[in-house]
């Protein structure tokens, strides 16, 4: 619990140090807490806060971690290993020639056979190659293994080989408040700019006032509309699964194109654009946008930029039905087209490394579909995409 106190105040950003937490646990060894929760308290906050700013927040970490608690002695005491452990144990761990002898069903037999198995299953199933269950070969359920299946109850990515998902999945949206890691993202973007004046007559325009001043013999203050960046564009985000490596990458490309673009909207989508799309995560569920509304609502003249690792199963972009989480009745491809018709000026800006690309058959059939038009998330990579915008 010790440990866990240090690193929810961490995470609840209180700056803590190593060096502090060393000094509260020579504290503790040197009985200076008298093995009482409320000594700790005292003794913790002595050792670990340096301003009262970090009061509240170390009060409200430390009623967390030791709710319920007299005595030390609770805080440290032998735990039975939880269950959540033994069941670890069982999870279905293969090696490569294993996995190579087990044979996928294909698209059409994995979803006639999963509403055979939902027919016939009445209990329970652990380390079978048939049934719904766990850890073991069959393409349905959790903590196994299979090339092809369907992931029933399990609560992230394992192997990567799903390409279903039985799973209400939530989602945060990106930050646009983030601080920039590197300047130079706000920099690349600036080469897509092409300024005019639009709007109301706010500024002051020096040389017109000198100009009619000078002419009428009296101050004849002149105002112009403000110079903006005109080019409009909407950002289409991938979101979740294994898009949660880039978070960072991308809440940084986010928070500097929304400081960088006055015309701009934003939307979510998950491994590729279907029917509909989204602008919170937390309320994707209910609160989501028809594809078809914003081809009808932006002009042709946005720039479209899409953002996501483009890595999913084949089905997905492939094959109507083929999304991860619902069924889709177009395919994904077909969606893509619609959107890079629509939008003529569009990339794809790609987080995974340029030479991982050609191992990840996704990547390729979206990169065949943006017309070669995808790029790395890097910074000669924005480079490059801002110059096929800007065309």
């Amino acid at each position: 619990m010790f440990l866990r106190l240090f690193t929810d105040l961490r995470a609840a950003k209180v700056p803590v140090t190593l060096r502090e937490y060393l000094a509260l646990l020579e504290g503790v060894e040197a009985d200076l807490a008298e093995h009482r929760v409320e000594d700790f308290y005292h003794l913790a906050r002595c050792c670990l806060i340096k301003d009262e700013r970090h009061l509240d927040r170390f009060d409200r970490v430390f009623g967390e971690v030791f709710k319920g608690l007299e005595t030390l002695g609770q805080a440290v005491e032998e735990q039975a290993i939880p269950d959540e452990w033994l069941r670890k144990l069982a999870e279905k761990y293969l090696t490569d020639a294993e996995k190579a002898q087990i044979e996928a069903l294909g698209w059409d037999k994995l979803f006639e056979t999963l509403k055979q198995r939902l027919e016939e299953q009445k209990s329970r199933h652990q380390g079978g190659s048939k049934w719904i269950g766990t850890a073991g070969t069959s393409p349905y359920g959790a903590y196994g293994y299979n090339p092809e299946g369907v992931r029933i109850g399990q609560d992230g990515n394992r192997n990567f080989r799903a390409v279903k998902v039985w799973d209400k999945r939530e989602f945060k949206d990106f930050d646009d408040t983030r601080e920039l890691g590197v300047r130079n993202l706000r920099i690349a973007l600036r080469r897509l700019r092409k300024f005019a004046r639009t709007g109301a007559a706010e500024e002051l325009d020096l040389d017109s006032t000198i100009s009619e001043t000078a002419r009428h013999g009296y101050l004849d203050v002149k105002l112009r509309p403000e110079r903006r960046n005109a080019v409009k564009v909407l950002l289409f985000l991938d979101v979740g699964g294994s898009m949660d490596w880039h978070i960072e990458l991308a809440e940084e490309l986010f928070s500097a194109a929304r400081a960088e673009f006055k015309h701009f909207e934003h939307f979510y989508f998950h491994n590729c654009p279907y029917e509909r799309v989204w602008r919170e995560n937390r309320r994707r569920h209910d609160q989501t946008i028809p594809t078809f509304e914003l081809l009808r609502t932006y002009p042709a003249d946005y720039r479209l930029v899409f953002v996501g690792d483009a890595s999913m199963s084949p089905y997905e972009i492939a094959m109507p039905g083929g999304s991860v989480e619902h069924w889709n009745e177009e395919a994904g491809a077909v969606w893509m087209e619609r959107l890079t018709s629509r939008f003529p000026k569009s990339v794809w800006l790609n987080p995974v490394q340029q030479h991982l690309w050609s191992y990840t058959q996704s990547i390729r059939q979206i990169g065949t579909l943006m017309g070669g038009r995808m790029f790395p998330l890097t910074l000669d990579g924005l480079d490059g995409a801002m110059k096929v915008l800007a065309r």
